[in-house]
């Protein structure tokens, strides 16, 4: 050996301490379920039926326009054989559980209003949502949108958290599972500082648990920061372990890069290189990312009861454009690792879902044996103390099955089947508890 004892002894620390520091860095993706969509409301329109609402309006536009596997076809461009399959799913789906994640909105999609009518709504919000968790008629995951904490607007946006909050746990006694804060037009390290600051005073208070946060990432700051380092990594830190997710605003970015509203779409190279840059600087990290929204919408350009053939065929037209293009945006975005985006509308739910469900039945095979096999492998090698290299593979393929089932693609019973795991071992949701489980 040339190598000294002491060089070596010295390497060895400094290398563990490096792998502890990208152990707390890099935790890798959870087993929590994320959902796949996020539907954004304004707060002034908000009910405790809005979900259940917005599943009949979705029902009926599939009865309208995608009636038949066939029509969904042919509108996604989906083989016969998988639409037969992924229609009656997409139709159970919106009968059981048509909005996976709401947004009430006080930003964007509720505008600026007197502080006495913002006030006002912020309380009604929250007693809706109390009377939404006392039915049981709230979706999976629920939050609120405050307006970003500019120099005019953080006041009121502190202001609308604090009502909001304060006013759900006087009503309900808590806040609801899956229950989230998001930040908008996010241009300063301070701002999230801030925020996780007021989030955590809000909790000590009340006497709730942490609430988490969600970051939009909309502006060039949260790209790129004006001093040249990664924007969205140093928020995420100044969050402190309360950052959930971070959220791709496709129209507020790109018109922040001066690009002409004709070309802010969703598949725009600048979109590109903001979402990579998002991938790559929190590849690990644990945090979910979410995409953008497709703005144009499936609604018929003619209205009325009396119109003709030519009105008729234009409406079809004019809507299953629009379906085909939020169906392409999402499997664009499901190629690209992005397993959550928006929607705005609910004629846009049967597309979401039609192409999750289509991306997951699609690759259910390979999976399926890549995971058993890999279990199987990584199970012998545990005898020897090789695993962990190779932990986040696992938990990555187990993590495909989980979402197939949470989305409804496939159900528990399909997933045990291809991957050879039992019930049990699939609802631990964690790949080192399944290895461990079988080496004891």
């Amino acid at each position: 050996m040339t190598l000294s004892a002491e060089s070596l002894k010295t390497w060895s620390h400094r290398l563990d301490q490096a792998a502890s520091r990208i152990a707390t860095a890099n935790p890798g993706e959870g087993p929590e379920r994320q959902p796949v969509h996020t539907v954004y409301g304004g707060a002034h329109l908000f009910k405790a039926n809005t979900a259940t609402r917005l599943g009949e309006l979705s029902l009926r536009s599939v009865e309208q326009w995608v009636p038949e596997s066939d029509d969904l076809a042919e509108v996604t461009g989906m083989t016969p054989n998988l639409a037969q399959q992924v229609h009656p799913l997409v139709l159970e789906k919106l009968q059981r559980e048509p909005v996976e994640d709401f947004r009430i909105d006080f930003e964007d999609g509720y505008g600026h209003r007197p502080d006495d009518e913002e006030d006002g709504h912020a309380r009604s919000t929250a007693a809706e949502v109390a009377k939404a968790m006392k039915s049981e008629s709230l979706p999976p995951f629920i939050g609120i949108r405050v307006k970003s904490l500019s120099g005019e607007l953080h006041r009121r946006s502190l202001r609308t958290l604090d009502l909001f909050v304060t006013t759900l746990v006087e009503e309900a006694g808590s806040l609801p599972d899956g229950f989230a804060v998001t930040l908008p037009k996010i241009q300063d390290v301070d701002q999230v500082g801030v925020f996780n600051e007021a989030l955590g005073e809000l909790e000590e208070k009340l006497g709730v648990g942490s609430i988490p946060l969600e970051l939009m990432v909309e502006t060039p700051e949260t790209v790129i920061d004006v001093d040249g380092t990664n924007g969205v990594l140093k928020f995420v830190e100044a969050g402190e372990g309360r950052v959930r997710g971070a959220h791709f605003g496709t129209y507020d970015y790109t018109a922040s890069m001066n690009i002409t509203a004709a070309y802010q779409t969703m598949d725009h190279p600048a979109c590109d290189f903001a979402r990579h840059n998002l991938q790559v600087s929190l590849a690990g990290s644990g945090v979910w990312l979410s995409d953008g929204a497709t703005n144009v919408l499936p609604v018929p350009i003619h209205r009325g009861d009396d119109l003709t053939i030519d009105q008729i065929s234009e409406n079809k037209q004019t809507v299953h454009g629009a379906m085909r293009l939020h169906y392409e945006h999402i499997r664009l975005s499901l190629s690209h690792a992005y397993y959550q985006g928006w929607d705005l509308h609910p004629a846009q739910f049967a597309t979401r879902y039609a192409a999750v469900f289509a991306f997951f039945l699609e690759g259910l095979d390979q999976a399926g044996e890549r995971l058993s096999n890999f279990v199987d492998s990584a199970a012998k090698a545990t005898l020897v103390g090789d695993v962990f290299d190779d932990a986040a593979t696992g938990q990555g393929l187990l993590n495909y099955f989980l979402r197939a089932v949470n989305c409804g693609a496939i159900d528990e019973e399909e997933a045990t089947r291809r991957t050879g795991l039992t019930v049990d071992e699939l609802r631990t949701r964690s790949f080192l508890r399944i290895l461990e489980s079988r080496k004891g």
